[in-house]
């Protein structure tokens, strides 16, 4: 059974791989492996060592440290289970586009988008 460590890890991994579009196979490429070992790595399969973790955020353009960011958080959805928000979310591929469309809209839309979302849910 895969380390929950490494399974946040790749998940982490292909959000940022889907939110800059990039295949599997682009990625493998910038980082001189082959797509399957990508694959791998974004299951939890098999775990990323430190200087193959350095090129990947090198390759996705973030620190080292973002792919760390939310293990508390994780830790506590996985405590509370809450039921609105589903446990894999950027496992989602409709999550993931409409993250990605989010972030293509320029900063002062987005928010006024995000301020009406939040209104809209408080209303359902």
């Amino acid at each position: 059974m895969a380390h929950p460590v490494d399974v946040h890890v790749g998940k982490r991994i292909r959000h940022r791989r889907w939110l800059l579009g990039m295949t599997q196979q682009q990625l493998a490429e910038k980082v001189g492996i082959k797509f399957q070992q990508i694959q791998k790595y974004e299951t939890g399969a098999n775990r990323v060592s430190a200087s193959r973790l350095w090129d990947i955020s090198e390759a996705l353009d973030v620190p080292v440290s973002f792919f760390f960011e939310g293990m508390d958080v994780e830790a506590e959805v996985a405590k509370d289970q809450i039921d609105s928000v589903p446990a894999d979310l950027f496992g989602d591929k409709e999550a993931l586009d409409l993250v990605r469309s989010y972030y293509s809209i320029p900063e002062n839309q987005r928010r006024r988008l995000f301020d009406l979302a939040r209104v809209l849910s408080e209303v359902a």
